[in-house]
């Protein structure tokens, strides 16, 4: 829901600059431009052109419902399936660009692994489109909170790897015609 007109903060928020990664407070009364509402958090644009990001349940500050990130569209079923891992991942989006994290080429490997318990273990390696991209942790974090929430999920492990390097050559074919790049 990107808008051309300014909304304010009813409260005082915090926020993650995008793209330096750094926590900071969005003070109330700051006039803010909505950029996307995707994966359960909001990216605004400041009067001073600083992206920032917003977690889904603090969406009231800038008049919009609370959201929780939804991973229900793992489905119903309590059996694990590596679809349901990779359905998760795909509710992680970029902050600046509306695509999620697998359309958008960022997770090189995702494998289970049998743990000696007989539970289970995803071991993800992903990456940033820029190696001095702050918001790595960020989207490491919400990968984590994802994969953990699949059923049959005992363990999750995110690396964030920078080796191949990212290129445009690893967005999909859909998210391409989505962004104008065919």
């Amino acid at each position: 829901m990107p808008s051309n007109e300014p909304v304010v903060t009813s409260r005082d928020v915090v926020v993650t600059t995008v793209p330096a990664g750094t926590r900071t407070h969005l003070p109330a009364g700051s006039p803010v431009h909505i950029v996307q509402m995707l994966g359960g958090s909001v990216t605004v644009r400041a009067e001073s052109g600083v992206l920032l990001r917003l977690a889904g349940e603090d969406a009231d500050a800038v008049g919009m419902e609370p959201v929780e990130r939804n991973v229900s569209l793992v489905g119903p079923s309590a059996e694990f399936s590596a679809e349901k891992v990779m359905d998760a991942l795909r509710t992680v989006y970029d902050p600046e660009i509306p695509i999620d994290i697998v359309e958008l080429g960022l997770v090189y490997r995702c494998e289970e692994v049998a743990l000696p318990d007989g539970g289970r273990r995803i071991e993800i390696d992903m990456t940033m489109t820029a190696p001095g991209c702050g918001m790595g942790d960020v989207l490491r974090e919400d990968a984590m909170r994802v994969v953990e929430a699949v059923p049959g999920v005992d363990e999750v492990d995110v690396q964030i790897v920078f080796e191949p390097p990212w290129t445009m050559d690893r967005i999909s074919e859909e998210a391409r015609l989505e962004l104008g790049l065919l």
